[in-house]
């Protein structure tokens, strides 16, 4: 028997793909995105008697929902390779704090393993009796990615020390920049 605890939160997001994988999709445009977390307890229990819960729910989700909310929503996602980047640090930096960056172009593959990433941060910095048994990202109703394990095995390698990433950084920032 496994229990679960099962969170979705919707966010609205923009973004464009710069390397090739369409013309259509390198051009900024927008989703509403439903992200999907599926909690497990790190050790099984029964519920007490009492008062049976694996963990009150706002506990469990709380860091989660407001980074989501406060850091992800309405955001612009780019790679950290693309120049609109460049453009928003010169021109605007305020903005520049509202942006995503990703390693490579910011799909939801990506996203779905900086999200699992971050999430794991965030439980492990509390110290919750829950870790992260998989993250979905909607992109549409006909297209999302769902992953579960190590985040690790999905990312892509970039040169920094892991620490120095802000998905495995339990805070609220969306960039290193």
């Amino acid at each position: 028997m496994t229990a679960e605890l099962v969170f979705t939160r919707r966010f609205c997001m923009g973004h464009r793909l710069i390397t090739g994988s369409s013309e259509k999709c390198a051009i900024p445009h927008g989703h509403n995105e439903y992200v999907k977390v599926t909690l497990r307890p790190v050790e099984e229990t029964r519920l007490d008697g009492h008062q049976n819960m694996i963990l009150p729910f706002a506990e469990a989700k709380t860091r989660w929902h407001d980074f989501v909310d406060n850091s992800l929503d309405h955001a612009l996602q780019l790679s950290e390779h693309d120049p609109l980047l460049a453009w928003f640090r010169a021109h605007e930096p305020e903005r520049a704090r509202r942006i995503v960056v990703t390693p490579g172009d910011p799909t939801t593959e990506v996203m779905a393993a900086l999200l699992l990433a971050k999430l794991t941060a965030i439980l492990a910095d509390q110290g919750s009796s829950l870790r992260v048994h998989a993250l979905e990202l909607e992109e549409t109703p006909t297209n999302t990615v769902r992953l579960t394990g190590d985040p690790a095995f999905y990312l892509p390698q970039v040169s920094r020390a892991p620490q120095e990433c802000w998905w495995n950084r339990a805070d609220m920032s969306i960039s290193d920049v």
